[in-house]
């Protein structure tokens, strides 16, 4: 399972890392992995209770589990959790849905995939980039595979 970070720092890293213990007891309390749905929904139900206190976070979560498959949810500070084929979060995600828009379709193949995914991210990161703020890296991940191998940096 893969998490993703977008907003505030500490907020981020806190909620993924405490979203990581409840993910790792539940595995331990059920002897087997959590689902990304569970674990999506813990993050949301976490988080809405801190909903209006100034949490700044915007998440997806990603994974393949042997009862649902690959699936991906969007967890934003507000506590809202939608699951989903694709999602942007950050400040760039708006140039990097203009490129999505426009050229995804369902069928596409796993190299296509890929090189969208580069390609509406590098329409982010060439708008909207903070160069003081960022960890100057892309990681494009297959999460349709068993292992969650990096294929491009």
């Amino acid at each position: 399972m893969l998490g993703t970070m977008a907003g505030g720092a500490a907020d981020c890293q806190f909620w993924l890392n405490y979203l990581g213990m409840e993910c790792r007891l539940h595995e331990l309390r059920h002897k087997r992995r959590i689902t990304v749905a569970a674990a999506s929904k813990i993050l949301a139900n976490i988080v809405y209770g801190y909903k209006g206190m100034g949490l700044s976070m915007g998440t997806m979560i990603a994974g393949v589990t042997a009862q649902e498959g690959p699936a991906l949810y969007y967890v934003d500070s507000d506590g809202t959790r939608l699951q989903g084929d694709l999602f942007c979060v950050g400040s760039g995600q708006t140039f990097a849905y203009g490129v999505l828009d426009r050229e995804y379709h369902y069928d596409l193949s796993d190299e296509d995939a890929l090189a969208l995914g580069s390609r509406s991210i590098l329409a982010a990161t060439h708008r909207v980039w903070y160069p003081r703020y960022s960890s100057r890296c892309v990681l494009l991940i297959n999460a349709r595979c068993r292992m969650h191998t990096p294929v491009a940096r």
